[in-house]
C-alpha cells in the first residue's frame, strides 16, 4: 500500500512517539503471535531505531537510578528523624530523672534540716528545763524557818526529806563552781546555772562532780547525807544570785519559776 503525506496543518508525530509506537505494537503483535505472518524487511529496525530504542533504555536505567537515590535519601532522612526522635525522648527521659533527683535530694536535705533543728531545740529546751534535787521527794523544812540550830537565826534554804546515800541531781544546767566541804554545810556543791543564778546542794554524803565540770538537768552530782551541821540526814537546798552565802533568795519560788512543782 503506498503512504501519501497529509496536507493542512497535520504534521508528522516526531520521531521519539514513532519509535515508541512501534515498539509498543511490535510488542504486542508478538503478544498475539502475528510477528510470524508479517515479512521479515517489514520488521527490520533500522540503525536510527536501534539507537533510539537503545537510548530510551538508558534514560529508563537512569530514572531507576534516579528513583533508586529519591529512595535512599528518603530512607536516610526517615532514619535520622527517627534517630532524633529517639535522641529527644532519651534526652527528656534523662532530664525527667535529673530533676526527680534534684527533688528528691532537696527533700532529704529539707528533712534532713528539720531533724538537726528539732534535735537542737529539743537539747535547747532539755538545757533549759528544770527538775526537782531529789525525785519523789517533799520539802521538810521551809525557807527562812526560824531555829537556833543556824547561825543566822533563820533557814537561808530548804531541806528536802532525802535518806542517807539518796542520789541527788542538778536541777538544771550549769558549772560546777565548788565541789567540798563547806563548813556548817558539810559536803556541798554550788553550781552556775545558765541563767547566770546559783544552786547549793549541802550536808552530802559524798560528790560525784569536780569544780569546772558542766552538768545538765537531771545529772546525779552526789549523795544526800548528814555532814555538816545536821542532825539527821536530808539535802539542803539553796538558791542565790552569787556563789557566796547571804545572797539567798527563796528556793520554792525559784524551781516554781523554772517550771518545777514543789
Amino acid at each position: 500500500m503506498a503512504f501519501t503525506r497529509a496536507t493542512g496543518k497535520h504534521r508528522r508525530t516526531s520521531r521519539t512517539a514513532r519509535t515508541t509506537r512501534n515498539i509498543a505494537g511490535i510488542a504486542t503483535l508478538a503478544a498475539s503471535g502475528a510477528v510470524a505472518s508479517v515479512a521479515s524487511p517489514a520488521l527490520a529496525l533500522t540503525d536510527e531505531a536501534r539507537t533510539h530504542d537503545t537510548g530510551l533504555q538508558q534514560a529508563v536505567v537512569l530514572g531507576d537510578e534516579l528513583a533508586d537515590r529519591l529512595a535512599t535519601q528518603a530512607d536516610a532522612q526517615q532514619a535520622a528523624a527517627a534517630k532524633e526522635q529517639v535522641e529527644a525522648a532519651a534526652k527528656k527521659r534523662a532530664e525527667e530523672a535529673r530533676r526527680h533527683a534534684e527533688a528528691v535530694r532537696k527533700k532529704a536535705k529539707a528533712e534532713h534540716e528539720a531533724k538537726v533543728r528539732a534535735a537542737r531545740e529539743a537539747e535547747r529546751k532539755r538545757l533549759n528545763a528544770f527538775v526537782a534535787p531529789v525525785t519523789g521527794s517533799y520539802v521538810s523544812t521551809g525557807y527562812q524557818a526560824s531555829s537556833s540550830l543556824w547561825s543566822s537565826g533563820s533557814h537561808t534554804g530548804i531541806d528536802f526529806h532525802a535518806a542517807s546515800g539518796t542520789s541527788v541531781h542538778a536541777v538544771g544546767a550549769g558549772t560546777v563552781v565548788e565541789a567540798g566541804w563547806g563548813g556548817a554545810y558539810g559536803n556541798n556543791i554550788v553550781i552556775k546555772m545558765h541563767d547566770g543564778t546559783y544552786t547549793q546542794y549541802g550536808h552530802l554524803s559524798s560528790i560525784g562532780v569536780s569544780v569546772g565540770q558542766t552538768v545538765t538537768p537531771g545529772q546525779q552530782i552526789g549523795l544526800s547525807g548528814a555532814t555538816g551541821n545536821a542532825t539527821g540526814p536530808h539535802l539542803h537546798f539553796e538558791a542565790r544570785t552569787t556563789p557566796d552565802y547571804g545572797s539567798d533568795i527563796d528556793p520554792i519560788a525559784y524551781l516554781r519559776a523554772h517550771g518545777v512543782n514543789v
